[in-house]
């Protein structure tokens, strides 16, 4: 670690109370975050503890309805909170995130009864949420899931296997997409599973390259059963609340790759400006300058995509296409910058005494969730020119 103080955004943020907010997190972020975070990815241990901070703190449940729990701020805001986050530590801000995107199918397609039972504790009460769409022959091709959900009564049984669950064996509670009717996207449907269900079973987490800290499982489901009353939306209307998540979602991955991003390059340019070679620091050289400048330009232009994108969101306007123009852009960038940053910092960039080897093994990931980036440029292309035509 280097002893130059980090650099600090100066961030553009609509109201007083949205930056006072942005300054709690980052000073929540440096005081209980970054400090352990490096010992605690390298143990593989998760941080249950700041999930639990963040959620009496309010931080659980921004983007969300004040009248349920949530904090009633726009995603403008709230992906620079994870921004902030994930610049501290990816776990705790892609937690978040996955976090958030469990709770928007209650939240956008539930019922009146539905939001007011689960989401106030699903919001601010202490529970950590997950995702359930992958499988372990259904992830790019999202709509090809084989996990059912057969109707007995007035509760459905849920048989199958879900993967890639971050979160999965630890989270409070599940938002599961099942097959319930015909083959592909019309015959899905969602549900709010517990986590604590009975027939629910996790596997042992996967050995990752990064984000060794928080657990990613497969999930069994031998007949788990639910009732009614927990299926979120119509029969069938699940791959539509999937994709609407995943849109949002995608700009959370966005925001956290800035994160990493922005970390990385702090790193460098602190390291840059103490370390001597030739009798000056090594910041003083013109090649390496012109990569930190690179570094500096595609972080802030990454910045200014998945924000803007965000404005659209909280606009009510279309914002798929720049959704995922943002989460590939940003993932690249954090690619890019962490690389770079490894190669500043030369052979100690390499080692466990610095965090920027730690950051580019956890940048990879974030081309892979929600969306490889190759999807996302499928998405941008049918934007652009239509459907493919087979």
């Amino acid at each position: 670690m280097t002893d130059r103080a980090p650099h600090v955004v100066e961030r553009r943020l609509p109201t007083e109370e949205s930056r006072q907010l942005v300054a709690l997190v980052r000073d929540i972020a440096q005081r209980e975050i970054s400090p352990g975070a490096a010992e605690e990815e390298e143990a593989g241990r998760f941080p249950r503890e700041v999930f639990t901070l963040l959620s009496d703190s309010g931080l659980l449940g921004l983007p969300y309805d004040s009248a349920y729990g949530g904090g009633d701020q726009p995603y403008e805001v709230y992906l620079q909170v994870l921004e902030e986050l994930a610049a501290a530590r990816l776990t705790v801000g892609l937690g978040v995130s996955v976090h958030s995107l469990a709770c928007h199918a209650v939240a956008g397609y539930g019922t009146k009864e539905q939001r007011t039972e689960h989401l106030p504790a699903m919001l601010g009460g202490g529970l950590l949420g997950a995702y359930c769409l992958s499988e372990p022959a259904a992830g790019s091709d999202a709509a090809s899931l084989r996990t059912k959900a057969a109707r007995d009564g007035d509760d459905w049984v849920i048989t199958g296997t879900k993967a890639w669950i971050t979160h999965g064996g630890v989270a409070d509670f599940y938002t599961v997409l099942a097959r319930t009717g015909v083959e592909g996207a019309r015959g899905i449907t969602a549900f709010l599973v517990p986590g604590d269900a009975e027939g629910l079973e996790a596997a042992a987490p996967e050995k990752k390259m990064g984000m060794k800290g928080s657990p990613t499982a497969q999930l069994n489901f031998d007949g788990v059963r639910v009732s009614d009353a927990r299926r979120i939306g119509e029969e069938g209307q699940g791959f539509a609340i999937a994709l609407s998540a995943l849109d949002s979602g995608r700009l959370g991955i966005a925001a956290c790759a800035i994160g990493v991003a922005q970390a990385a390059l702090n790193e460098a340019v602190g390291y840059a400006a103490g370390r001597q070679q030739f009798g000056r620091p090594i910041a003083d050289f013109q090649g390496l300058r012109f990569m930190l400048a690179d570094m500096a330009t595609q972080i802030e232009a990454g910045r200014a995509l998945y924000l803007e994108a965000a404005r659209l969101r909280d606009e009510d306007k279309p914002f798929s296409r720049q959704a995922a123009m943002a989460k590939l852009f940003c993932t690249d960038t954090a690619m890019r910058v962490t690389v770079d940053a490894v190669q500043v910092l030369g052979g100690y960039g390499y080692t466990l005494d610095f965090p920027v080897e730690r950051l580019m093994r956890e940048a990879k990931v974030l081309q892979i969730v929600e969306g490889t980036n190759q999807i996302q440029r499928m998405v941008i292309a049918r934007h652009l020119a239509g459907p493919e035509t087979r």
